[in-house]
């Protein structure tokens, strides 16, 4: 968990979340047209070796389009064996592009050291026939990867599916899980996508955990200092792309969103992220209130932990 405020970074590839947010942060928006949605492994090794060595074990980032680097974050914990994520999506895909945002779980299962990937909340058609072809079910079957998506909606034999959950009975899935992960090393990854559409703007379909839900999940997983390092992304940020196969898949991909207030996603935004971060600090009592109280404020939240922005040297 969260103990001192210098273990959490704000990484800005697209302006997802205000400059003031009240974090230390690092302007990596040159970056973002390059790697949003996909990058060719070029660029995913030339922006891991500018990020250098040390990153602190939490980060926020932007759009739910750069979930893939959570990959990047996840190689560098090598004292970590489970990853779990709250998306909406089960970023299983085994098509390529290898380096892209529905594809990153396989990524993350390629280091030696994960020995387990747990997504939960999946809403969307992914995880359900015929779609399903094209997931990671050689992982799955493996149970290397467990994927859990919501079929409240679906008939009496699709329910039965592997890792099936519903409004009432998840919880309960969700305990059981964490009882068996015993004193295991987590990764926690928490993409707003999970989210209903009412607490959080992203640039995809929309989930179905409530924020209360997450916050329940995360201090029930938190338990034990299991969370050793994590990263929230999602927010909703306007594309911006630096290749034309990249745009072309990217808005082929997307679910076409109907517009919104872009000032009152941000807020929106901004009220998920509090709770989120506050969920992952609670352990470290002094650090979730030095966290609440700059994120409110949107200015130095106390001895080393203010809001100044390093540049990328690529900026």
């Amino acid at each position: 968990m969260i103990q001192r405020p210098e273990e959490v970074l704000h990484l800005d590839l697209d302006g997802a979340w205000p400059s003031d947010l009240g974090l230390p942060a690092r302007d990596l928006r040159m970056w973002g047209p390059r790697l949003r949605f996909s990058a060719p492994m070029r660029e995913i090794a030339a922006f891991d070796r500018e990020l250098g060595e040390r990153l602190p074990p939490f980060l926020v980032y932007g759009s739910g389009d750069f979930h893939h680097l959570t990959a990047l974050w996840v190689r560098r914990h090598t004292g970590l064996t489970t990853v779990v994520s709250f998306d909406n999506h089960p970023d299983w895909d085994i098509r390529p592009p290898k380096w892209g945002c529905g594809s990153w779980v396989n990524r993350a299962l390629e280091w030696p050291h994960v020995e387990r990937v747990s997504v939960w909340g999946c809403g969307n058609f992914e995880c359900w026939w015929p779609w399903r072809i094209f997931g990671n079910q050689r992982a799955e079957r493996s149970g290397r990867l467990d994927v859990h998506p919501w079929a409240d909606d679906r008939s009496g034999q699709e329910r039965a599916r592997r890792g099936a959950i519903l409004r009432d009975n998840w919880r309960e899935k969700f305990s059981e899980f964490v009882r068996q992960l015993g004193a295991a090393k987590v990764y926690l990854t928490v993409d707003l996508d999970c989210l209903r559409a009412e607490e959080a703007a992203t640039n995809w379909e929309n989930g179905r955990f409530s924020i209360d839900d997450v916050v329940w999940a995360i201090g029930l997983l938190g338990g034990g200092n299991r969370i050793v390092a994590g990263d929230i992304c999602g927010a909703w940020s306007p594309a911006a792309y630096a290749r034309r196969k990249q745009r072309f898949a990217s808005e082929m991909d997307h679910p076409k969103l109907s517009p919104r207030d872009s000032v009152e996603m941000q807020q929106t935004n901004l009220i998920a992220l509090r709770r989120v971060l506050a969920a992952f600090a609670q352990a470290g009592g002094t650090c979730s209130r030095l966290l609440l109280d700059g994120l409110g404020r949107g200015e130095s939240a106390g001895p080393g932990f203010s809001s100044t922005r390093q540049r990328s040297p690529r900026g």
